[in-house]
């Protein structure tokens, strides 16, 4: 079984910055797709980015390419979201899951909060 805890989120201004951080704990997470999603109040979930294994690849919800990056950190077992630019249509609870093939998503965590204040 594999634990995700996600951090780092908040409130911030529009136009500020903020770096989401996702823990496995439980096993390594070093062979897994780990990808970042969104659901923001009133609407469904979304797919933001996600990064292969060995980090090599990357890949974006298209409106959010240039504002948000992905990286992974496999001796730490962690996953990042780095969101630059925030607008207030980028709030929402953020989610990271890990997969053993895309786009199958096996684990998932609780979700860390962002909101956008214009």
């Amino acid at each position: 079984q594999v634990q995700l805890i996600e951090s780092g989120g908040g409130l911030v201004q529009a136009g500020g910055s903020l770096r989401l951080s996702c823990a496995a704990s439980g096993r390594t997470v070093s062979g897994y797709v780990m990808g970042w999603f969104r659901q923001a109040p009133g609407k469904e979930r979304e797919f933001v980015a996600r990064i292969s294994w060995s980090g090599a690849m990357t890949y974006y919800a298209p409106p959010l390419k240039g504002r948000f990056t992905i990286s992974r950190d496999n001796a730490k077992n962690t996953v990042y979201l780095q969101m630059n630019s925030l607008e207030p249509e980028d709030t929402a609870v953020y989610y990271c899951a890990a997969g053993g093939t895309w786009p199958t998503m096996d684990y998932w965590g609780k979700g860390t909060l962002v909101t956008v204040s214009s």
